[in-house]
């Protein structure tokens, strides 16, 4: 066999396969975040950049390169600025999938107890019950569950309530005559954190338009933050949940009750 260096192709190594590997991987999950936005077609126009950019590189055009190398180093604090919403949804992207994997802890006997102890104690029975009265009179309603990080820049935007939670307290909450109905209730486990919350509201294009704002919050708010949001539609009475900007819709109430066991909520 003729060595490739005589040949004049280049080698290519398990470190060049591995850099390749790790490019393309975080390529598909700026792709994911930025799919379905405006910011796709920018992403688009970035990938051709690059492109042509090292393509001058290799074949020696230097005053393309030259002119897109200034394009490139000057474009980047723009492109900081413009990209600061989406920047921010990618470190929290990284930083959650880059968390400790809690099944590795489930594999201890006594972690695991101690887990499924905790989750059998919170009271999920006064948010279903909440959620299937405020289905069945039709009014809208929207509860953000924490989960793992921190949601103060979230309760900051309403007013405090640190309380029990209770079916009567959420149903309460959200009557249409309530100072505190508009915007979003912050739970954790049993407790009502806050009310009348302003969340984040998705860009995003893709998403069915018959959805109202409060839809749109519940996805946004999933998306910048490690937290399950279940919805109930003041038109429809249909209840639904988001989580990691999906959104799931129309579930029975032993469905909610699956999600808030499986996500620890």
């Amino acid at each position: 066999m003729i060595p490739l260096e005589i040949l004049g192709l280049p080698t290519v190594s398990i470190v060049d396969i591995i850099d390749v590997v790790l490019v393309a991987a975080l390529a598909y999950y700026i792709y994911r975040i930025v799919k379905g936005t405006n910011v796709i077609l920018i992403f688009w126009a970035l990938i051709i950049l690059l492109i042509l950019w090292r393509a001058a590189d290799m074949l020696g055009m230097r005053l393309l390169g030259a002119l897109l190398s200034s394009v490139t180093s000057v474009g980047l604090i723009a492109l900081i600025v413009i990209f600061q919403p989406e920047i921010r949804r990618f470190l929290l992207f990284i930083g959650t999938k880059t968390q400790l994997d809690e099944s590795l802890f489930h594999r201890l006997k006594f972690w695991k107890h101690n887990m499924q102890s905790s989750a059998n104690s919170v009271n999920y029975e006064a948010y279903i019950n909440a959620c299937m009265h405020m289905s069945q009179s039709k009014t809208g309603a929207l509860i953000v569950f924490k989960r793992h990080n921190e949601v103060q820049e979230l309760i900051d935007t309403g007013e405090r309530i640190d309380a029990t939670a209770s079916s009567a307290l959420i149903e309460a909450l959200f009557f249409k005559n309530s100072p505190l109905h508009d915007g979003a209730v912050i739970a954790r486990g049993n407790s009502i954190l806050a009310a009348r919350c302003i969340l984040p509201v998705t860009s995003r294009l893709d998403i069915d338009p018959n959805l109202g704002l409060r839809h749109r919050s519940a996805i946004g708010v999933t998306e910048q933050l490690d937290v399950l949001s279940v919805i109930v539609s003041e038109e429809t009475g249909a209840i639904s949940y988001a989580l990691g900007g999906k959104i799931h819709h129309d579930i029975s109430p032993v469905e909610l009750r699956q999600a808030l066991e499986k996500y620890q909520c």
